[in-house]
């Protein structure tokens, strides 16, 4: 299956709680793989949330645009194209350039600058 060139989300499951707006500090936990089903990274393998302020240029653009209003205990699919993921770089040893990424995300946590 190929992947298109516009961003995909799935909701595997749709969260209840605080939705994530620009700018919010989020909490996850994901897994990330190649589009040939190659495993690149997990958070949850590691034993640590991953943590990022979203829709400001901190993350790929892919998750920047495929986060803002998930909902807490949600769980989503992402499926990247390249150029809202790392476009033409490469990517240590395990990201080629030009690679299409899929990403499982659970939304543990949101908290915004009014709290």
């Amino acid at each position: 299956m190929t992947m298109s060139n516009e961003l995909e989300i799935i909701d595997l499951k749709v969260g209840e709680g605080k939705e994530a707006v620009k700018g919010a500090l989020i909490t996850t936990h994901y897994t990330g793989w190649l589009e040939d089903g190659t495993q690149l990274d997990a958070s949850i393998d590691r034993g640590q949330y991953f943590e990022c302020v979203i829709g400001t240029g901190r993350v790929i653009k892919g998750w920047d645009q495929g986060i803002i209003g998930m909902r807490v205990g949600g769980k989503r699919k992402l499926r990247v194209p390249a150029h809202l993921a790392y476009g033409d770089r490469k990517i240590g040893k395990i990201i080629p350039a030009n690679s299409n990424l899929v990403f499982e995300i659970e939304l543990f946590d949101v908290k915004t600058r009014d709290e």
